[in-house]
């Protein structure tokens, strides 16, 4: 009964439900995002493994977040969460320049995968703050962003710790998809249902 008077509201109101997936190197700041958003503090955190999920609610969009551990060895487990998810949530450690290139190689590999051809593409390039971080060009270089035709993508500054540029980028994601729901492109959960 809840369910379907959310689901009755949600359409008088607009709301939205998305479902986005993020992802990145270990230590990147995932968990931290995800907390900041959810329950607007940073908590302590230990290397997720496995996964994290929370409901994040931003204006008329509800995002179900999967946090999705980024250590060498799990890796390859993100292809299962790829399925019917409208947008990717991709962190950058800024100041890890050493690792910038396996950055690149892993964010390559998920926006060529079939499950993720139709997703809007948020990138967040986190720690800012700290000395010798990439810039946000920088890290739209290294990722080859510039070279992706027929996608969405955005590529937003952030220091989580803070609070810094993360509801830009989220305000960001949530008017790419609802414009893209809008305009009656696909996005990966729509071109499952049909």
């Amino acid at each position: 009964m809840g369910n379907a008077m959310r689901k009755m509201l949600d359409k008088v109101f607009g709301n939205k439900e998305m479902r986005v997936v993020m992802l990145g190197l270990d230590a990147a700041g995932k968990t931290t995002i995800l907390y900041k958003l959810h329950i607007g503090e940073i908590l302590s955190t230990v290397p997720t493994i496995g996964f994290n999920v929370e409901k994040v609610q931003y204006k008329n969009v509800l995002f179900t977040v999967w946090d999705v551990g980024g250590q060498e060895k799990l890796r390859p487990l993100w292809r299962h969460y790829f399925n019917n998810t409208d947008g990717l949530i991709y962190v950058v450690d800024s100041q890890d320049r050493e690792r910038v290139n396996r950055a690149a190689s892993e964010f390559k590999q998920i926006v060529e995968d079939p499950l993720m051809r139709h997703s809007a593409i948020l990138v967040f390039a986190n720690k800012q703050d700290l000395k010798g971080a990439l810039s946000t060009a920088e890290v739209c270089e290294a990722l080859g962003l510039s070279q992706m035709k027929g996608r969405r993508w955005h590529v937003q500054a952030a220091v989580a710790i803070r609070g810094e540029g993360l509801y830009e980028g989220l305000d960001w994601l949530s008017g790419a998809l609802v414009n893209m729901q809008r305009s009656g492109q696909l996005t990966s959960v729509t071109a499952a249902n049909r």
